[in-house]
């Protein structure tokens, strides 16, 4: 994962959804996991989505998040099964959509 950056570094050059995740909708990993770059994902983490971007020459996803709606991450995968292809594959297991509790 790579961040923080200011909200709107990586505007993803589609607000398109990607497979269940909506831009602009919250999101809670619910079975952890390991991103491409070797960053854990814990059960309990928040995301609010932005955007994503897919390079196909190297099969690479890029998933744009704020963990706290002031800064932007950049979460890297790749969809083949030795990296991280059997977990976007079933992604809406890992993370899941829900309300913020509001501050």
């Amino acid at each position: 994962m790579i961040g923080p950056r200011p909200l709107d570094f990586w505007t993803p050059p589609t607000d398109s959804p990607y497979g269940h995740l909506q831009p602009g909708r919250h999101y809670r990993v619910t079975q952890p996991f390991v991103d491409f770059d070797g960053d854990p994902h814990p059960a309990g983490e928040t995301w609010l989505y932005l955007g994503h971007n897919f390079l196909p020459h190297d099969d690479g996803l890029s998933l744009f998040i704020s963990l706290n709606g002031e800064e932007s991450w950049h979460v890297r995968m790749q969809l083949i099964e030795e990296e991280q292809g059997t977990i976007v594959e079933s992604f809406e297991d890992y993370v899941t959509e829900h309300e913020p509790v509001p501050a």
